[in-house]
């Protein structure tokens, strides 16, 4: 599923994001997404939908307090951090529960040793979210993210559940320590990144919630 494009003026923005709908597919054992109406035109004159869902739905920002004890909330979390130039790296031809290195990364060649603050990573695991291959998905090796931050990293965005694997045995997130842990974001589930050119400026919108992540509205513009 390719992601929304819009084009008005000089550039085009390209929707990165998700659509959240009721029964979407969420984290293991994160609430349930449920959208119904609550008012409807016909009895009440407006059309209003109740909406209940957890912080981590769809695309979404996780906030250093998602999983450091003391870690700064969404409260913290300037706007202009999630704004901004990103590097998109592409590592195709992964298979279910792989886990990507600093090779991998750099298979289509080497990478700067300034990176943007923004980093973008392409598995192509997009394409299956929604089903139950989307849970077997592949993982950043932990020490490639704490090259990534050497190197000038503080937003990791990755088109999978999450960076670490789903449903570990050991229930162990060394990647969100990593990043969560220097005081960094992570967003995940981003979508649309087949057709982005490596350097990218991207957007992640995020709705005011004072926790630890907000769903976001993830997008790029392209010139």
């Amino acid at each position: 599923m390719r992601a929304e494009t819009t084009g008005k003026g000089r550039g085009t923005i390209v929707d990165l994001s998700h659509p959240v709908v009721d029964g979407m597919q969420v984290y293991p054992g994160d609430p349930e997404v449920r959208i119904a109406p609550a008012l409807t035109v016909a009895a009440d004159g407006v059309d209003v939908a109740s909406i209940r869902m957890g912080s981590h739905t769809g695309t979404h920002v996780d906030a250093p307090s998602h999983s450091i004890e003391g870690g700064r909330t969404m409260t913290d979390v300037a706007l202009d951090e999630l704004v901004g130039e990103a590097l998109l790296m592409r590592v195709p031809g992964l298979s279910a529960g792989d886990v990507y290195g600093w090779r991998e990364l750099e298979a289509s060649g080497s990478l700067p040793e300034r990176l943007p603050p923004i980093v973008l990573i392409d598995t192509g695991w997009a394409a299956h979210f929604g089903t139950g291959l989307a849970l077997q998905h592949p993982a950043l090796a932990p020490d490639a993210a704490r090259e990534l931050q050497r190197r000038g990293m503080r937003v990791l965005a990755v088109d999978t559940l999450s960076p670490d694997p789903t449903g570990a045995a050991d229930a162990s997130f060394p990647v969100h320590e990593v990043v969560l842990g220097a005081d960094g974001l992570i967003i995940e589930n981003i979508r649309g990144l087949e057709g982005l050119p490596t350097r990218v400026r991207v957007g992640f919108f995020p709705l005011r919630l004072a926790g630890d992540g907000a769903p976001v509205r993830a997008v790029a513009f392209l010139d």
